[in-house]
């Protein structure tokens, strides 16, 4: 009854979005999140460049999210060791950053915390592409 109200077309895309998070293998799941944080930085640039302070402020604010709920998050110390370390150092630095951007609106921390999220998705791209773990991930299926 108080919800917001939606158009048809961010109806649709929230179900594809949930549909595509319920069938999506693991790899998958982190690159989406990898979009997510890419997707919110590009906002909080336009809407810094357009001086909208508090849409900058909530994308900046989301991608913080993404980086910290959602990728440090699903990093496995056990598993990985010193990479898994490595990253969640990395992380919490793009989220200083963002932090920074915000507060000093400062186009190129968004810059540079995009350009770090891009290399570590062409990572993650590369893995998945993999011929061992794409056969890795249909055997877990």
């Amino acid at each position: 009854m108080f919800g917001t109200h939606q158009t048809p077309s961010q109806a649709y895309a929230r179900v594809g979005i949930e549909t595509g998070v319920a069938n999506a293998e693991p790899h998958k799941l982190i690159l989406m999140l990898f979009e997510g944080a890419q997707v919110a930085i590009a906002a909080a640039t336009h809407q810094m460049k357009d001086k909208r302070t508090a849409e900058k402020g909530q994308s900046i604010s989301k991608a913080i999210d993404i980086i910290t709920n959602g990728l440090r998050a699903s990093l496995d110390p056990e598993a990985g060791g010193e990479l898994t370390e490595r990253l969640g150092a990395l992380y919490d630095y793009m989220c200083l950053r963002l932090l920074h951007a915000n507060l000093k609106n400062d186009a190129a921390a968004l810059a540079e915390v995009a350009a770090l999220l891009g290399e570590i998705k062409g990572a993650w791209e590369e893995i998945a592409n993999d011929p061992a773990v794409v056969s890795q991930n249909k055997a877990a299926a």
